[in-house]
């Protein structure tokens, strides 16, 4: 792992912690901002939540689920968190903030995680990279010969810790909202 990819793939929560008192300093909510901010949320939740239940990390090459359209399904529900917080949030200075950020390091950590995959899993995450597209997802679920029949588990989104996303969107919400009566007077 090179020194710049180990640094993100370790640290990119950590790098957030700041960066988010920025994105609260030059935010400008108002109720519209942080309802459509919401909305947008739950789907980037939803999303997130659908791949956490489906994903065994570091037992098998998830290729079902959310993962049959795109290898990524986590950080594209990431990046529509990412939108629904630049929304809610209603500043073009947070907004570049957060996308600038998203950008950098999720480039980065997929990346590295792609070479990972391929140390694990070698010909069938070749077969599963040349099918399924890196983020942007494709538009028909594909079928791959070695995939094993899996389905959602309510048990493995827990496992995988994803109610933590949730809690911290709602977060985000309520701060803004307060930034927002706090600016109201």
């Amino acid at each position: 792992m090179s020194g710049i990819s180990a640094f993100f793939v370790r640290w990119r929560v950590r790098l957030g912690y700041p960066l988010a008192l920025l994105v609260l300093y030059f935010a400008r909510p108002t109720p519209i901002s942080i309802f459509a901010g919401a909305l947008i949320g739950v789907i980037g939740l939803w999303l997130r939540g659908r791949a956490a239940g489906y994903l065994h990390k570091q037992e098998v090459l998830t290729v079902t689920g959310p993962y049959a359209f795109t290898r990524n399904p986590l950080y594209l529900g990431s990046a529509v968190l990412t939108l629904g917080a630049s929304i809610a949030a209603h500043s073009w200075i947070s907004a570049s903030i957060l996308c600038v950020y998203f950008a950098v390091v999720y480039s980065i950590v997929m990346r590295r995680e792609e070479q990972e995959l391929h140390s694990r899993h070698g010909a069938a995450f070749e077969e599963y990279a040349r099918a399924v597209p890196l983020f942007i997802p494709r538009v028909t679920a594909v079928k791959l010969a070695a995939a094993s029949a899996s389905s959602f588990s309510f048990a493995q989104y827990k496992k995988n810790h994803e109610w933590q996303a949730t809690v911290g969107y709602l977060l985000l919400l309520a701060v803004l909202f307060v930034i927002w009566r706090v600016r109201l007077g």
